[in-house]
C-alpha cells in the first residue's frame, strides 16, 4: 500500500463555465439618439437561411412624424453648412466605417447570404462611395449651376439649393451599399433625411446610425427608423413636411400608391428604376434630383465717369 496522498481531480469551476454571448440591442436612430420604437414592438430579423440574428425596432406613424421633426429642424444649420464643411463629414463617415470594417462585412453576409469576400467587396464599395460623394459636395454647384446668358444689362445666375427633407425608402435587396448609395447623395447636398431600412435585412443601416454619431454629422440630418416598410412609408409620403421622397425600395404596387399620397402637397419624387444595380459607378443624378435652382437677375450697372462699369 503506497503512502503517497491520493490524487483527486479539480476544475476550476470558472473554466466549466461556459461564458454568455452579449446580444446587441438595435435601436432606431432619430435626432442624434438611439431610442426604441414609441409603439414597443419588434420583429425578428434572420439570416438567408432562416437563422435568428436579433429583434430590431417596428416602427410606427409616431416614430415617422418623430423623424421628420428631427430632420426639420436640422435642416437649416446643415443646408446652411459650407459644401466643404459638408465634405469633411461624409469623409469622417468614411474614416468611421473603415474603422469598424469587420463588423460591417459580418453584419452584411449573415443579411444577404454573401461569402465572406463577397461582403467584404459590398462594404469596401459602400466606404468607397461615402468618399466619392464627399468630394462632389463643394462641385456639384459649379456643375448644375452658373450664368445664363440673356438678352439685356443683367447678370443672370442660377444657383442650386438643397429641397429639405427627403424621406428615402432604402433598397430592400442591397442592405448596405444600397443603402449608402441613396442616402450620401440626399445629405451630400444640403438635404436632411429620414430612412426606411430595408424590411428584411435592417441590422446594417442600424448599424450605421452608430457610425453617424460619432462621425460630427449633427443630430437629425440622418433619422434611421426599421420596420414594416409599407406601414411607414404612407404617413411619410402624405407628410405636409416632408419635401421628397426616394422610392428605391418600393415595389410597383407600392410605389403607386405613395406617388399618389406624395402629390398631396407635390413633392419631388424620385421612381424606382426597373433594375438598378449599386455596384455601378455612381453619376450625379440622385444629387441633382434632390435639388431646386434659385436663379437671381441684378443689372450690370451703368457706365460711371471713369468709363468703367460697375
Amino acid at each position: 500500500m503506497s503512502d503517497k496522498p491520493e490524487k483527486t481531480e479539480k476544475t476550476d469551476k470558472s473554466e466549466r463555465t461556459e461564458r454568455l454571448s452579449v446580444f446587441k440591442t438595435y435601436k432606431l436612430y432619430v435626432g442624434g439618439k438611439f431610442p426604441r420604437s414609441e409603439s414597443g414592438r419588434v420583429y425578428e430579423v434572420t439570416d438567408a437561411k432562416g437563422k435568428w440574428l436579433a429583434n430590431a425596432p417596428q416602427s410606427s406613424r409616431k416614430d415617422a412624424r418623430d423623424a421628420v421633426v428631427a430632420a426639420r429642424k436640422a435642416f437649416g444649420a446643415w443646408s446652411g453648412a459650407t459644401a466643404y464643411n459638408r465634405g469633411q463629414i461624409l469623409y469622417r463617415i468614411a474614416e468611421m466605417l473603415e474603422g469598424r470594417r469587420d463588423q460591417y462585412v459580418r453584419e452584411v453576409g449573415e443579411a444577404e447570404g454573401l461569402s465572406r469576400s463577397k461582403a467584404a467587396a459590398q462594404v469596401d464599395a459602400a466606404i468607397d462611395r461615402w468618399v466619392w460623394y464627399a468630394g462632389w459636395t463643394d462641385k456639384i454647384a459649379q456643375v448644375v449651376g452658373g450664368g445664363n446668358p440673356v438678352a439685356g444689362p443683367f447678370f443672370n445666375l442660377s444657383s442650386p439649393e438643397p429641397t429639405g427633407v427627403v424621406a428615402v425608402l432604402a433598397p430592400q435587396e442591397s442592405s448596405f451599399l444600397g443603402l449608402v448609395s441613396v442616402v450620401a447623395p440626399v445629405v451630400a447636398t444640403g438635404n436632411t433625411a429620414v430612412v426606411i431600412a430595408s424590411e428584411k435585412a435592417p441590422l446594417p443601416a442600424l448599424s450605421l446610425g452608430e457610425v453617424l454619431a460619432t462621425s460630427d454629422l449633427p443630430g437629425g440630418v440622418v433619422n434611421i427608423l426599421s420596420g414594416r416598410t409599407a406601414e411607414i412609408a404612407a404617413p411619410l409620403a402624405a407628410h405636409q413636411d416632408v419635401n421628397a421622397i426616394d422610392l428605391a425600395g418600393a415595389d410597383e404596387l407600392l410605389a403607386k400608391e405613395l406617388e399618389i399620397a406624395a402629390a398631396d402637397n407635390l413633392k419631388r419624387v424620385l421612381r424606382p428604376q426597373p433594375v438598378d444595380d449599386w455596384t455601378a459607378a455612381p453619376g450625379t443624378e440622385r444629387m441633382t434630383a434632390f435639388l431646386e435652382t434659385k436663379t437671381v437677375w441684378h443689372p450690370t450697372g451703368s457706365l460711371g465717369a471713369s468709363g468703367s462699369s460697375y
